[in-house]
């Protein structure tokens, strides 16, 4: 009886081990040259980080926070809207007031992952694509040439990561801003544009039709590097109104999916 009961916990552990392999090779992209620090690799001394959301900052906390601690980087983000459009996971405030608890937690989280500036605009949540492009490429051209980022990174204009139409527009103005910049004078115009990633296993096997076209419009990452798993953990309790986020999304708690996650990938274009 014994032997029996030994060799079904046997198996279940092996299943079991299997199965969190499986769930593990979904989040790798194994062609990425993988490298301790993405600022470190390029040699960055000043990140300037652009997204849409509050919360879009918890993608990339493994480059924040090793451009900071490991390569004495200087670390800035523009967050562009304040979230106001979002839906609460879980309801921790009147809804009107979403857009004000949503600024401080990113302002929160950005001084959890020692960021010296961020700028939090008003631009319509899940109206951004509808602003007037030109101004806000203007205004964004305008913030990039006073910082002047060695590094920027922002969304993949065609997938924006989640294929969000916010995400997307942030990643094209940001890329034409920079653009211009460089028109005007290369010198003084970022030297680098890291673009995030989703991995493209797990979004075409969980992703459904959204999964697809982020997978089918995203370029081959040219780098990965540690996500820093513990700081997105702790990103989801800063960011208090969206703490449910992952496990509506994953089925998983942050605990367990940053585990497997543990990664970040970019694609990485250099001037």
């Amino acid at each position: 009886m014994k032997r029996i009961v030994a060799a079904v916990v046997t198996a279940l552990i092996l299943i079991l081990g299997g199965g969190l392999f499986w769930l593990d090779s979904l989040f790798e992209e194994r062609d990425a040259k993988f490298v301790p620090s993405i600022a470190g690799e390029l040699d960055a001394k000043s990140v300037l980080a652009v997204f849409a959301h509050p919360d879009d900052e918890q993608l990339i906390t493994g480059l924040l926070i090793r451009a900071n601690k490991k390569d004495g980087a200087v670390t800035r983000i523009i967050t562009s809207t304040k979230g106001e459009a979002g839906t609460p996971l879980p309801q921790i405030s009147r809804t009107e007031e979403l857009g004000i608890i949503r600024h401080a937690e990113v302002l929160k989280n950005g001084y959890a992952l020692g960021v010296k500036e961020q700028l939090v605009w008003d631009y319509p949540d899940g109206g951004l694509a509808d602003a007037n492009y030109e101004k806000y490429v203007a205004r964004l051209k305008n913030q990039i040439s006073l910082w002047q980022p060695d590094l920027i990174v922002t969304f993949w204009p065609e997938s924006g990561f989640s294929n969000h139409a916010d995400h997307k527009r942030v990643g094209r103005a940001t890329t034409e801003a920079i653009n211009r910049l460089r028109a005007l004078n290369p010198e003084t115009a970022p030297k680098a544009i890291a673009y995030i990633l989703a991995p493209r296993p797990m979004m075409q096997k969980f992703g459904g039709e959204t999964g697809s076209i982020v997978a089918g419009n995203q370029p081959d990452p040219t780098h990965a590097m540690s996500g820093e798993g513990w700081a997105k953990i702790r990103g989801w309790d800063i960011h208090a109104s969206q703490r449910g986020y992952v496990q509506k999304n994953y089925g998983l708690p942050p605990a367990i999916v940053h585990r497997l996650y543990d990664k970040e990938h970019y694609y990485v274009q250099t001037y």
